[in-house]
């Protein structure tokens, strides 16, 4: 009897080192957590929120809210445009190719920023175009340029409201 709770007990230690094992793979390389250390994403996504990103995702479409890394730091930020885009920022509001972007979300004016980039300008391939949500304090593509695809980190699949519930 003591041998047969003895297997017992080491099939179990089996299935939860397993499980362990599964789950540490699925948050190293499947999804990933980040947690929105700004308001540039409001009301979208707000300070303190928790991010659950999918990284396997290579392909990104204008709309999408990613994860980026930039400067050493995770962000959250919305893609504008994609490469051959052709972006301008004017008093009217966002133009890629020419055409007025209707953002139902926004509402706030987006205005190029002083000491950022120059517009218009033309995605570059593997590249996006990057803004965020709260246009007057967001550091975004107006500031550092476009994203490159090895800065994304993964697209948004959810978000994790930690506080205002």
């Amino acid at each position: 009897m003591k041998d047969r709770s003895k297997e017992e007990f080491l099939f179990l230690l089996l299935k939860i080192l397993v499980f362990l094992l599964l789950l540490a793979i699925t948050f190293l390389f499947i999804v990933g957590i980040c947690r929105c250390s700004d308001n540039m994403m409001n009301p979208a996504v707000k300070e303190g929120d928790l991010a659950i990103y999918y990284q396997l995702q290579k392909e990104y479409h204008p709309s999408d809210v990613i994860v980026i890394e930039k400067d050493g730091e995770k962000q959250i930020r919305r893609i504008i445009a994609k490469e051959g885009d052709k972006i301008n920022l004017t008093e009217a509001g966002v133009e890629i190719n020419g055409y007025l972007q209707q953002e139902t979300e926004i509402h706030t004016q987006t205005l190029p920023y002083v000491e950022g980039i120059c517009f218009p300008l033309t995605v570059k391939k593997g590249e996006y175009f990057v803004l965020g949500d709260n246009r007057p304090n967001a550091k975004d593509s107006r500031v550092y340029g476009t994203v490159g695809q090895k800065e994304i980190k993964g697209v948004v699949i959810t978000i994790l409201r930690s506080r205002g519930i």
